[in-house]
Order: structure tokens, then C-alpha cells, then sequence
């Protein structure tokens, strides 16, 4: 009578690791592509800047090409805070600031800062940004009385002499870059702090302008658009390369 099978007579495997399968490696057509789409995206960066040439606040955004996965490369945006030209208009409710900050208005997002001080009065008399928005004191939204106007260095409203409230001015930690929201608002920093009286420099009947180089722009868009085309030609020239290599090598001689 045979043995029983016991578990010792059994022969177990010995285990084997999971390897895992080799990234995907690009080619040329994928780099062809990939570089097309990034001077798509700086393009469109460049086209933006241009077309705000002439609003007043714009902060432009400079594109460059940063390197992903498998070096494939694409387009991010740095914030360029150079201050623009501070152009004098007299109107006594266009302000600006000279120097570092930013004026604070309430926006159904939130608070946003903006360097566009072409500000007027609303139906309520209340401080408003060209995009309707109150702008901020410290105590609130600003409302101004009928009287004479005047704003002073550190922010502060008078009304025919009589302090009525002072402008939140306010900045973030040096090296940090501010969200662009569109136009001319920037979603503040958790680093925003208010900047002090004594060191701000605002001026009341001026605005500043777009910090725009509008011949850099168009320059740099001719780049693009000659890049863009020689990419292009690359993309064609592969195509009909892999074509040939898959038709015409595979045939019997």
C-alpha cells in the first residue's frame, strides 16, 4: 500500500520578485509634439501680456520651459513685479503706490490685491476698483463724505481736513511669487503683511501703468512663431520617415 503524501513531501517554489516593465521612452515624434505644445502655451503668455499693454496695473508674466517626466518639457509663468511708468492724471480718486504694495479690495473670492488705483465712487459713495470691488481701509470698506479730498503719503483720507480712514497697503515676503487672478488682481500670499505708514509712498492723482515691454513682447512672439515652425518641419520630417521605415524596409527584396 503506498504512502500517504505528507506536507513535507510537498515542493514549494521558490518566490520570485515582480519586476516591473520599463517606462515608455520618447521618441522623436513625442519631443516634436511636446515642443509644439509648449510654444502654443507661451505664446498665448506673450499674447496676454500684449494685449494688456495699455491697463493700467497689468503685472506681466515672463514664460519659461521647465523639464518633466522623461524630459519632456513645458511652459510655467514666473509673476514680473517691476513697477510700471506712474502716470500724473489729477483726478483726486486715482492713487498709486511708489515703491513695494498693494492696494487690498474685497472681491466675491476674497480679498485680492491690486496695484490699479484708478478708483471712483459707487451709488453708496463707497471706494471702488475699476471692477467694482470696495476697496479696503483699515477699519472697512472706504466711504467718502461730499468735501474735499485728499490722501496723504501713508494712505490716509481727509475729508475737508477731517481724517475719514487710511488705505490698506500691504506686501509679501520678499522671493514670493503672487497668484495672477486675471487683469490686474493677485490672490495674496499667506506671507502678506501690512506694510507700515512710515514706509509707504503713496501718491494721489497718479496711476501706474502696465509694466508691459510692448516691443519685447512682439520680439519674443516672432521667436516663438519662428521655433514653432521649425518644430513643425521636425514633426513632418519624422512622420515621413517612420513612413518610409514601415513601408518601404518591410518589402521583400
Amino acid at each position: 500500500m503506498a504512502r500517504p503524501l505528507l506536507f513535507e513531501d510537498i515542493e514549494i517554489a521558490p518566490k520570485t520578485e515582480c519586476v516591473m516593465p520599463d517606462p515608455v521612452r520618447l521618441n522623436g515624434l513625442s519631443s516634436a509634439a511636446s515642443a509644439l505644445q509648449m510654444m502654443e502655451h507661451r505664446q498665448q503668455v506673450l499674447a496676454n501680456n500684449l494685449a494688456n499693454a495699455s491697463t493700467r496695473g497689468f503685472k506681466a508674466e515672463t514664460p519659461f520651459a521647465r523639464m518633466v517626466g522623461n524630459a519632456l518639457a513645458v511652459t510655467d509663468t514666473a509673476l514680473d513685479t517691476t513697477a510700471g511708468t506712474l502716470s500724473e492724471t489729477h483726478n483726486v480718486l486715482d492713487v498709486a503706490v511708489k515703491g513695494e504694495g498693494y492696494f487690498v479690495t474685497q472681491t466675491p473670492g476674497g480679498e485680492r490685491f491690486t496695484r490699479d488705483g484708478s478708483f471712483t465712487l459707487d451709488a453708496e459713495r463707497r471706494l471702488v476698483d475699476s471692477r467694482g470691488n470696495p476697496v479696503l481701509g483699515e477699519d472697512g470698506p472706504i466711504e467718502i463724505k461730499n468735501g474735499k479730498l485728499e490722501i496723504e503719503e501713508d494712505g490716509s483720507l481727509k475729508v475737508d481736513g477731517r481724517p475719514v480712514a487710511r488705505l490698506r497697503i500691504e506686501r509679501v515676503a520678499k522671493g514670493v511669487s503672487l497668484k495672477h487672478e486675471g487683469g490686474t488682481q493677485f490672490v495674496p500670499d499667506a506671507t502678506r503683511q501690512v506694510v507700515p505708514p512710515s514706509e509707504r509712498h503713496v501718491m494721489q492723482g497718479f496711476v501706474e501703468e502696465s509694466n508691459v515691454n510692448t516691443m519685447s513682447a512682439m520680439t519674443s512672439m516672432i521667436d516663438v512663431l519662428h521655433r514653432y515652425g521649425a518644430a513643425q518641419k521636425t514633426l513632418s520630417t519624422l512622420d515621413s520617415v517612420r513612413g518610409i521605415a514601415t513601408t518601404e524596409l518591410g518589402k521583400p527584396s
